[in-house]
């Protein structure tokens, strides 16, 4: 027999299928990582197929030299999920399968733990009388049954144990450890739906792609778990993908305490071994309901009853380094492997996902009220302008420390929003224009006081805090826009006997600490979350009763054809966070364009009218949804080849235009609005097709490119980042 192997190497010279002898005493089944010869070194792979013939001279064909496992580590259904996106997004094989398993699995720095227990075998053995801590141990044992040796060798000592063990008065027996991220007991909590809810349920019933368009507040998480729930019962598994880590914790909170350990998490956040052991109990179909970020699409489960995809719209579930794929279309694609429906929920979907649901490639199943059945929050637009007229050149509005002041006299809580760390955005000489950037990174330092550094916010580098200017050696140093930390020192100021938390990515980079920040600020009367987007959505808290949005035009001036649709569903998802019990809510939303047309519909919650509007905008300047973009993003650390490589691909990519001169709308090739990332310099070919043969022609853009020299070259299609 022999086996079709992809070696575990991620270069496109060796991604192609190797052919391996079995030998007769071992036995290999598809999907089996393996260890090959391959040249002068032993490398792993991965066994795609199994054949009872050759198509090379098999007296040449080497040996697989050892299974890595004993059990196949790839699931069938996986290995078509390879194959899907493969052809999908042009990917090597090698990357993709990757994706499919733990990476210190993967690398072998994580395996199963076992310990070993202890448990009476002579219950009626009496010890001596001097023998005091052999009694306390019998005792011990006698009530509790069955100890860890660990725990009883803290207690009574390892020599006590060896005794009685030796002695034949104790047995022992090795049992695996699960780490298991969260410990939360099972409650048999009854929900009652209201009528919308219901109808929701009944009308996500088989297979195909529903967008679940829900207000904030609606309900959205326990239709969720309704709909698993009814799969359960049928005896099928399920997967439920959220945008962000710092919404896991929650979203785990709800589903442990009512499915139990039918509940596994995946994310970046947990340490390889509760990864791996969490990957274990899905491939073992212990685990009934994955939960996690966007990576969690490739879990090892079968038989699925349900994919959802909760805040649909958010573009983390693009992933933007190799390999790049959109978890959308995976999640399409496993469900139709599975014949099960696949939810996509959101109060603000995108515009993609909301055209397709009009135009009838998706179900839209809709909730337009909030499950209590209260109004949402009143959001107010505050002109800053205005307020620098009147002498306020401030951070915070008058009418914004007005409403701060309430919500400290009646000990309720606020969140305040910054999409933007650290304390400012760039420090810069006010006397010749100098701005202290990234030697690596074409781009501002940010500065943090809290560690008084400059920090690069794209490879992470940091650097000492300017106190004159190297340039001209000025002492007068301007800081750019406002972060978080500046938010919170000012609140600080303002309010320095109340709790104020910060939740962004540089509080939040250890582990569990999401989890700390929310549960403190749960317990906090007063108290104010300052945070990034991080606390925009999801988040469920029963005493906030005021959100304040400090800068909304941060996203919106932004050279992106995205920015007023990401300014709207951010303005929308954190004035959703006021206001979700008793409490009335309320949003300030300060801005300095307030006539802008995206804050009049986002202030009155009007998704229809914005998505009516930015449809036409699109559609008339021939922007996605209604055309294709293609971005080729050329990156290396010589300038001249990256130039040069560009040069070349753009040349035969211009001569796409003589066959298809009225699909190709736009074709140019230029610096990147970021001309250097981690030391390598970046260039583009940026391309606008017609929809009609945009596939045809993609193929053959990206077969121009994986012909070309060694230099990273990166294709996106429809980009969520233009810079």
């Amino acid at each position: 027999m022999f086996a079709q192997v992809i070696i575990d190497q991620d270069v496109k010279a060796i991604d192609k299928i190797f052919e391996y002898n079995i030998p007769s005493n071992m036995s290999i089944l598809v999907g089996m990582r393996v260890y090959v010869p391959f040249g002068k070194r032993v490398l792993q792979g991965y066994v795609i197929s199994i054949s009872e013939d050759c198509s090379y001279d098999k007296n040449k064909v080497k040996d697989i030299i050892s299974p890595i496992d004993q059990f196949p580590a790839i699931k069938k259904q996986m290995l078509e999920v390879m194959q899907f996106m493969v052809k999908k997004n042009h990917l090597t094989m090698a990357s993709t399968l990757r994706l499919f398993l733990p990476s210190q699995m993967r690398e072998g720095k994580v395996k199963e733990i076992f310990e070993t227990f202890y448990y009476l075998r002579q219950h009626d053995f009496v010890p001596k009388s001097n023998a005091i801590k052999q009694k306390l141990l019998i005792d011990f044992l006698k009530k509790e049954g069955k100890v860890s040796s660990s725990k009883l060798g803290e207690m009574f000592g390892y020599q006590t144990i060896k005794t009685l063990y030796d002695k034949k008065v104790l047995e022992k027996e090795k049992e695996k450890i699960e780490r298991i991220p969260y410990f939360i007991p099972k409650q048999d909590k009854k929900v009652v739906l209201n009528y919308m809810q219901n109808e929701a349920i009944k009308k996500i019933s088989s297979e195909g792609v529903y967008l679940l368009h829900g207000v904030t507040g609606s309900g959205k998480t326990e239709v969720y778990m309704h709909l698993i729930e009814r799969e359960l019962a049928k005896g099928k598994n399920a997967i439920m993908l959220v945008p962000e880590i710092s919404l896991t914790p929650q979203m785990v909170s709800n589903f442990k305490a009512r499915f139990g350990d039918f509940v596994a998490l995946l994310h970046s956040g947990l340490s390889a071994g509760e990864k791996f052991d969490e990957w274990k109990r899905i491939f073992s179909g212990q685990a009934k309901i994955v939960i996690g970020a966007r990576s969690a699409i490739f879990a090892p489960i079968e038989n699925l009853g349900i994919i959802i995809i909760d805040e649909e719209h958010e573009q983390s579930y693009i992933s933007e380094s190799n390999p790049r794929y959109f978890t959308h279309d995976i999640a399409k694609f496993r469900a139709k492997q599975n014949n099960c429906p696949l939810v996509l929920g959101s109060a603000t979907p995108s515009i993609e996902s909301y055209k397709k649901a009009i135009d009838g490639d998706y179900n839209l199943v809709e909730l337009p009220v909030r499950a209590n059945g209260k109004e949402l929050p009143a959001i107010q637009i505050v002109d800053m302008i205005g307020e620098l007229r009147r002498g306020n050149s401030g951070i915070f509005s008058a009418q914004l420390i007005a409403d701060l002041n309430e919500v400290v006299t009646q000990k309720k809580q606020a969140m305040m929003f910054i999409n933007r760390r650290g304390f400012s955005s760039f420090m810069r000489c006010r006397d010749c224009g100098y701005i202290a950037k990234c030697s690596d990174c074409d781009v501002s330092l940010v500065y943090h006081k809290e560690d008084n550094r400059l920090k690069c916010h794209y490879c992470g580098k940091q650097y000492k805090v300017l106190t004159r200017c190297p340039n001209c050696k000025s002492e007068n140093i301007k800081h750019g826009a406002v972060g978080t930390e500046q938010v919170v020192s000012k609140l600080k100021e303002l309010f320095p006997d109340i709790k104020i938390l910060r939740m962004d990515n540089d509080t939040t980079s250890t582990k569990n600490s999401h989890q700390k920040i929310l549960n403190e600020f749960k317990n906090s009367l007063p108290g104010v979350l300052v945070g990034t987007q991080m606390i925009a959505k999801g988040h469920d808290f029963e005493n906030v009763t005021l959100v304040g949005i400090i800068d909304a035009d941060q996203s919106l001036f932004q050279a992106d054809y995205r920015s007023t649709e990401r300014t709207f569903q951010l303005i929308t998802q954190v004035a959703g966070r006021a206001g979700r019990s008793k409490d009335e809510g309320k949003v300030i939303l300060q801005t300095y364009a307030p006539r802008h047309y995206v804050y009049k519909f986002a202030s009155n919650y009007d998704y229809k009218g914005f998505f009516k509007k930015e449809s036409n905008i699109r559609q008339t300047a021939q922007f996605p949804p209604y055309t294709r973009i293609i971005r080729a993003l050329f990156a290396d650390c010589d300038e001249n080849n990256a130039r040069e490589l560009l040069k070349i691909c753009y040349t035969n990519i211009e001569n796409l235009k003589d066959e298809f001169s009225n699909e190709i709308l736009y074709l140019d090739a230029m610096k990147s609005p970021i001309k250097k990332i981690q030391n390598k310099f970046r260039f583009q070919i940026l391309m606008r097709l017609k929809l009609e043969k945009a596939d045809e022609i993609e193929k053959k853009v990206f077969d121009i490119v994986n012909n070309a020299t060694k230099t990273n070259v990166f294709i996106e299609i429809n980009p969520t980042n233009m810079s």
